[in-house]
């Protein structure tokens, strides 16, 4: 039983990490000066600067923009990231068993 319900499980995390590079998900920082977008599978996927909105001279300014778009489009990809784990975790629970993930989270 255990064998047939793990034995594919390197076939589903696959499954899962390819419908997770599909998952975009975007954060901004300076109301926009800095927009970050990053996949589901905690990959930046592009990353811009509105020159109109931001002083490029500022060289800090800059960098700690990009680092606090960066971070949130972080967190949001690990927030779908776990989603999907969760619901992985599901569909390979035996019947009836499909909530014993919420019990720990």
């Amino acid at each position: 039983m255990f064998g047939d319900m793990f034995g594919n499980m390197e076939e589903k995390q696959k499954e899962l990490r390819a419908k997770l590079a599909t998952i975009i998900v975007e954060a901004e920082a300076d109301n926009g000066a800095v927009k970050v977008s990053a996949n589901a599978n905690r990959e930046i996927t592009n990353i811009s600067i509105d020159r109109a909105k931001i002083d490029v001279e500022d060289l800090e300014q800059v960098e700690d923009l990009v680092m606090a778009a960066v971070n949130r489009a972080l967190q949001l990809a690990a927030e779908k990231e776990a989603e999907g784990s969760q619901s992985l975790l599901k569909d390979m629970l035996p019947p009836g068993m499909g909530d014993l993930p919420n019990i720990f989270g």
